[in-house]
């Protein structure tokens, strides 16, 4: 398995910004914001979800939406609210809205090969 980082920048509903640094996960659902990230660009809590980790252990955690903006572009996105102590996450719905996916044996993100019904 390999790990591979991208820069991002998040802002909230008021126009706030912050950089961070984000491990790409291809299994990951969701991105995750950190703690001090989230509460830095104001965003609320909007509704509650429970995740079920790699290991069976479910978690709830809170869930809301920003924007995400990438080299390869922005979108606006669900994430997870993380607590003390987390990694900021790149997960695989934020990847789709930016039509990017992750090739692991270059360790890049790549544009995503659409396919029409």
């Amino acid at each position: 398995m390999s790990i591979t980082y991208v820069e991002g920048t998040v802002s909230g509903p008021s126009g706030k910004k912050t950089t961070t640094e984000f491990l790409v996960d291809s299994g990951a659902k969701y991105t995750l914001l950190p703690l001090k990230i989230w509460k830095a660009i104001g965003i609320k809590p909007t509704r509650r979800l429970t995740f079920v980790l790699a290991d069976g252990t479910k978690i709830k955690r809170d869930i809301s939406e920003c924007y995400i903006d990438l080299p390869q572009g922005k979108t606006h996105t669900p994430v997870v609210l993380g607590k003390a102590g987390d990694e900021a996450l790149l997960g695989v719905v934020t990847l789709e809205e930016l039509g990017l996916v992750f090739n692991p044996f270059q360790r890049s993100l790549q544009p995503a090969r659409m396919m029409l019904a």
